[in-house]
């Protein structure tokens, strides 16, 4: 039976010659951001990657086919509303009824495995929803992480989540987590969350250098980079946690649960923000971009 991976003839030259290449998630497109930002913001992260010396690779679903390296028309089509959300469980339905939908990040890290790209840039990572004593609810996100060697370039973990349970998640599957330029996981909108890190990183280099002893051992589950929110466009913690709280009452109150919480609750915070966490977080995921091309450059050139 046919594989339903259609690689772009860019990504395929890049694979073939083993250059530096960056996989770019699609939620951010279909669900993550509103019509015309997420177009703008896709367009510009694959333009950070591109200048920064590596392959940008977009991946989505798109009418049944696994797809790394978005065309601009494929981008378009999957800003329409009608694009599905997909994580690994929806994987196999996407292909078998031929739907067009974001992948997340569990879904593109699976896809990116697929391909045979190793580092991948998003803004921030899934994990253990606040109330997960009532909910048991768990972002695919970690789970994939736990099984899947690609790199994971994010500001930390979202801040609508539960950063110290998800930590120690991260901790109990074996997945390291590594802060660049930071001794402090940071909290996706803010720069410092006052959790503390276990390994600092310096340089782009230094990554690539612990992904590749990561591969020599035989290791094969991911890599978490936390890449602080650059300075100017960081947002207080206390404002940011305040306006989080409001949104996750209103969620609650709305009985609104599973995929469709984080992108109600970012939604809402742009709204209760007026608009600076969409532009903050535009911001970080182009640094994102940046810093995993940069290791992905210095990665192929040291493998």
């Amino acid at each position: 039976m046919r594989r339903p991976l259609r690689v772009s003839d860019e990504v395929a030259i890049a694979l073939r010659n083993s250059e530096p290449i960056v996989a770019l998630e699609s939620t951010i497109i279909s669900h993550g951001m509103p019509f015309p930002q997420n177009v703008e913001c896709a367009r510009n992260v694959e333009s950070a990657v591109e200048a920064s010396g590596a392959r940008a690779a977009t991946i989505a679903i798109v009418d049944g086919d696994l797809v790394v390296g978005l065309t601009p028309d494929e981008m378009d089509k999957l800003a329409d509303t009608s694009a599905i959300k997909a994580s690994r469980r929806d994987l196999a339905a996407a292909v078998a009824s031929k739907l067009t939908g974001g992948t997340t990040v569990a879904a593109t890290m699976m896809i990116a495995h697929l391909a045979g790209i190793r580092i991948f840039a998003t803004g921030g990572i899934g994990g253990v929803h606040r109330g997960y004593e009532n909910t048991l609810d768990v972002s695919a996100d970690l789970e994939e992480l736990a099984q899947t060697p690609v790199a994971v370039v994010c500001a930390g973990i979202k801040s609508v989540l539960d950063l110290p349970r998800t930590l120690e998640y991260l901790e109990t599957k074996g997945v390291a987590v590594l802060g660049f330029r930071i001794d402090n996981l940071p909290a996706f909108y803010a720069r410092d969350s006052g959790l503390p890190l276990d390994y600092r990183v310096e340089t782009a280099a230094d990554i690539a250098a612990m992904l590749i002893a990561h591969d020599s051992i035989g290791l094969n589950n991911g890599t978490l980079i936390a890449n602080p929110i650059p300075a100017a466009h960081a947002l207080p913690r206390e404002t940011m946690d305040r306006l989080i709280n409001t949104a996750i009452k209103e969620m609650e109150a709305a009985a609104i649960t599973g995929k469709d919480a984080t992108p109600f609750l970012l939604q809402r915070i742009t709204e209760l923000s007026a608009g600076d966490s969409l532009a903050a977080n535009m911001a970080l995921v182009v640094n994102n971009a940046r810093l995993a091309a940069e290791i992905a450059v210095s990665y192929a050139t040291s493998g």
